[in-house]
Order: C-alpha cells, then sequence, then structure tokens
C-alpha cells in the first residue's frame, strides 16, 4: 500500500488550513508558499475537498479557504477518502482477482491490513495534528520563512520605487 502524492499533499494542505483557522480565509497561494506545492495541484485538490464539503471558499479581497466543520470534524481518511486516495495494501486492488482470477494466499491479510490502515487514520482528526507540539514547532517555522520572504520582497519593491 502507498498513498500517492495526491492524499500526502491533501493533508498537509489541510492541516495548514487548520493551522491557521483563526486568521480567516487562507490563500491557496498562502498554503503553496508555505508547503512548496503547485498552485495548480492544490486547485484540483481543493475542488475534490469542496465537492466533500470538507472546505468552503470565501470570494472577494481577503478570501481564501476555511474548513467547512471544526478541525476536530475532519479527519485524516476524509480528506484522503475525498480526492480518491486508495488506501488498499491487496495487489489486486480489492477485486479478489489476484491469482488468476481467484484469491491469492494472502488476501485477506492485506485486506484486513487496508481496514486497519483507513481505521487509524479515521482515529486522528486534524485538531489531534493541529495539538502535537512538533506540528507546531514545524508550522512556526514555515510561517517565519514565509514572513521573512514577504519581507525581503517588500524591500526589493520599495527599493524599486
Amino acid at each position: 500500500m502507498r498513498l500517492t502524492t495526491k492524499g500526502r499533499y491533501a493533508v498537509t494542505a489541510m492541516l495548514d488550513l487548520a493551522l491557521h483557522e483563526t486568521q480567516g480565509p487562507i490563500s491557496l497561494a498562502d498554503i503553496s508558499d508555505r508547503q512548496g506545492i503547485s498552485l495548480s495541484y492544490l486547485e484540483q485538490l481543493f475542488a475534490k475537498l469542496r465537492r466533500h464539503d470538507l472546505v468552503r471558499s470565501v470570494r472577494g479581497p481577503g478570501g481564501g479557504y476555511q474548513l467547512a466543520g471544526g478541525p476536530s470534524a475532519i479527519s485524516v481518511a476524509q480528506v484522503v477518502d475525498a480526492v480518491s486516495e486508495s488506501m488498499d495494501a491487496t495487489r489486486c486492488q480489492g477485486k479478489v482477482g489476484c491469482q488468476s482470477g481467484e484469491v491469492c494466499l494472502t488476501h485477506h491479510l492485506w485486506e484486513d491490513l487496508s481496514g486497519q490502515i483507513h481505521q487509524f487514520l479515521t482515529d486522528i482528526t486534524l485538531a489531534d495534528l493541529v495539538n502535537r507540539s512538533d506540528i507546531q514547532r514545524v508550522s512556526a517555522r514555515q510561517d517565519s520563512v514565509q514572513r521573512a520572504q514577504q519581507d525581503s520582497v517588500h524591500i526589493t519593491l520599495n527599493q524599486i520605487q
């Protein structure tokens, strides 16, 4: 089983949104800057997240995205599921055709593992992650780097004018 970039990036972006929810709507450009995820990729992911009612968009000046529910109401599994990620550890993608159209010897083992992984991610909410001190330290570092970059751009623009 592997979680692709789509699932990883969706969880990362949603966690970023949860960490910054007190700042009001967050632009995808800000998430892109902090997390190093391309803006066009985020737009694709957020279209899916919006369709699954995990985020809502706010238009106009100061617009962006907000969590549709509180961080404690959104599980990591919901985010991964919303972007159509499979958490299936079976070789046959759960179709029971592992070995010449029949169930292979270890099919049920991998099927059980898939269920355990999904349950594990269901039991973790964005709030659980936001409350972790290690995640808060990383977020503070990312915010600091982003502020420094923005300050540098402002200084450069002022020098040009």
